[in-house]
């Protein structure tokens, strides 16, 4: 399936790329970098947007240390993860229906569901966005199964919710060095791609995963097929998870 440039893409790519995290506009005489910066176990605070703002106002205001900055940037923040974004259906459609107010219960329906599944398969909950919900796990395998586990769990609120609260998720899963901000946000080529498959591409009980996500999953244990689209001047090679190859007990 070939999807053209244009036809889809309710969100633009740019809103999460690096180069726009924030920047400082005030320049004045460079200081020197926290001490959380230059050491090799950088503290719990050293992983937050106060300190990532702080190393990116030092970077703008003194160029010829950017080097430097982009090693303690990388050093604190930057790891490989397992990328899950989960994207409700029928936003438009529901809220025309029946108001945002029972969307926005939908909502929080969804998140109990996804919340208890992202962290049963060993993920984290990194920030719930509107009608999203953005997570990461150390393997694409996590990922893919804690989509797994919220599709049952939703599945099961389905079965006794009348039809006006029927409750679908898709979901887009990335692999790769992410920048990734404590309980705030991410930034990373596969969070790109990733939020591109699970938002705008995907349809309802969907889950599509880049190459890189699907090349690390482990061999004989999940069908997929490859697929390509081409969205916002990207051309996606990605693989649509089909059926798991083997018995998967009941998620959390």
């Amino acid at each position: 399936m070939l999807v053209q440039p244009g036809a889809i893409g309710r969100k633009q790519l740019a809103r999460y790329d690096v180069g726009l995290l924030p920047q400082a506009t005030a320049m004045h005489a460079p200081t020197p970098l926290p001490a959380e910066a230059g050491s090799a176990h950088p503290s719990a605070k050293a992983h937050n947007k106060a300190f990532l703002r702080q190393l990116l106002s030092q970077r703008n205001q003194a160029p010829s240390n950017a080097a430097a900055i982009d090693a303690a940037i990388a050093q604190a923040f930057v790891r490989d993860v397992a990328i899950l974004v989960l994207d409700m259906c029928g936003f438009s459609r529901i809220t025309q229906s029946h108001g945002i107010i029972h969307f926005l219960a939908m909502i929080h329906q969804m998140e109990q569901a996804a919340c208890p599944a992202i962290t049963g398969n060993g993920g984290e909950v990194i920030k719930q966005e509107a009608d999203n919900l953005f997570a990461v796990f150390s393997t694409p395998e996590q990922a893919l199964d804690a989509a797994l586990d919220t599709l049952r769990a939703l599945d099961a609120m389905n079965a006794v919710l009348p039809p006006e609260r029927t409750l679908n998720v898709s979901a887009g899963i990335g692999f790769g060095p992410t920048l990734v901000i404590a309980n705030a946000d991410l930034f990373g080529a596969e969070m790109n791609c990733a939020c591109k498959l699970g938002e705008d591409i995907a349809v309802a009980g969907e889950i599509l995963l880049t190459n890189a996500a699907y090349a690390a999953l482990p061999a004989a244990r999940y069908a997929c097929l490859p697929s390509r689209y081409q969205v916002s001047g990207l051309d996606l090679h990605s693989h649509r998870f089909e059926k798991c190859l083997y018995d998967r007990p009941l998620g959390p």
